[in-house]
């Protein structure tokens, strides 16, 4: 076990199931709004930044900078960015994407799509998302690798082809009836949403990009969102795809799903996923996950941000967090975060607390 570690190392060695000298830190994503309130409990009268409404993927500078800020202040070892998809606002409501798809904007959370141009297999051919994918999209993960450099380790967000399909045909309700009832469209959305992602990676990967995390969520609390047959047919071979096109490239892939994934679980880990986030506690015991997966791939989350984080105290987050470590770190092939994300119901005293208390009782 190395001593002194940056987070590039500590990462790195927790998502190759080894142990690091403590348990990384990482989050998926902090709401615009959080990072505003986190930073100002921070550096208090230096931030002068006021929130506006979320445009998920379209991060602003001086947001970033104050991500930045809190990854240094709290010592976090990883960042986390998404890329910029070319959302343009029309109205107040209404928003549209460089491809073409229209989604109604909301003040908090990630806008919904309700309408696109591939409304049958005709309009699917010859549709390119990689040919407008441009240098300038991955410009926030450039700005936090530039402003923090590479001790930590930098994450860019990668959407799974199954979010990428439900986007491109104006939502998750038409590429559901899609898999029932046009597999030809939903196998030419998977394809379309794939070479992509694939596009995408490729162009990370010369930014000097070496973890990927991919959300799209494929469960509820109770079981999949769509069958495992289904998921066999229509995701997992792309799945198996985008990673094995990441480690060809050296890079390692975390798989984001909120809900339960048991039913897919053995999946995920045969496609060659090295993590999988976010262990979310209200259907997924961290204990029996660690114990299934150990040493197949390394966990990620688990600090419940839907009830601890939000209405919990400072104290009872300290003692959830030293708990879970005492579970899920043995061994190695943890890192902590929060089961989704940082989000405006947050408690922004209650996320200093989680990742204090995770330095302080995340030592091997």
């Amino acid at each position: 076990m190395a001593q002194d570690m940056t987070g590039h190392e500590r990462i790195l060695t927790a998502l190759s199931c080894e142990v690091p000298d403590r348990v990384p830190v990482f989050e998926l994503y902090l709401n615009e709004s959080s990072i505003i309130n986190i930073a100002k409990l921070l550096a208090p009268g230096k931030v002068t930044v006021e929130a506006e409404a979320d445009m998920f993927g379209e991060e602003r500078d001086d947001i970033l900078d104050l991500y930045c800020l809190i990854v240094t202040e709290l010592g976090l070892d990883a960042t986390c960015s998404n890329f910029s998809i070319g959302l343009e606002q029309i109205d107040e409501k209404t928003a549209r994407d460089r491809f073409g798809t229209l989604y109604t904007l909301s003040e908090h959370g990630e806008p919904l799509p309700f309408d696109s141009p591939i409304k049958s297999y005709s309009d699917a051919a010859g549709f390119d998302m990689a040919a407008q994918l441009e240098d300038e999209d991955l410009a926030p993960i450039q700005h936090i690798m530039e402003k923090l450099g590479p001790d930590r380790a930098h994450f860019l967000v990668v959407n799974d082809p199954f979010k990428v399909s439900w986007r491109r045909r104006g939502g998750l309700e038409n590429l559901l009836m899609d898999y029932a009832l046009d597999p030809q469209l939903a196998l030419a959305l998977s394809r379309i949403a794939t070479d992509f992602d694939l596009a995408v990676i490729e162009k990370a990967t010369k930014l000097g990009v070496d973890f990927i995390v991919m959300p799209g969520d494929l469960s509820s609390e109770t079981t999949t969102l769509i069958s495992p047959d289904h998921y066999r047919k229509y995701v997992k071979p792309y799945h198996r795809e985008i990673v094995e096109c990441a480690h060809q490239h050296g890079l390692k892939i975390v798989k984001h799903s909120d809900g339960n994934m048991w039913p897919i679980l053995d999946d995920f880990l045969e496609v060659g996923f090295d993590g999988l986030h976010p262990i979310q506690p209200q259907c997924m015991d961290i204990r029996e996950v660690k114990s299934y997966v150990a040493g197949k791939a390394c966990i990620l989350g688990n600090i419940d941000c839907r009830d601890l984080l939000v209405f919990g105290t400072e104290e009872e987050v300290e003692e959830t967090v030293k708990e879970t470590i005492e579970i899920a770190a043995p061994g190695g092939g943890y890192i902590i975060s929060s089961s989704n994300s940082i989000h405006p119901g947050c408690k922004p005293e209650n996320y200093i607390a989680m990742v204090r208390a995770a330095h302080q009782y995340g030592v091997y």
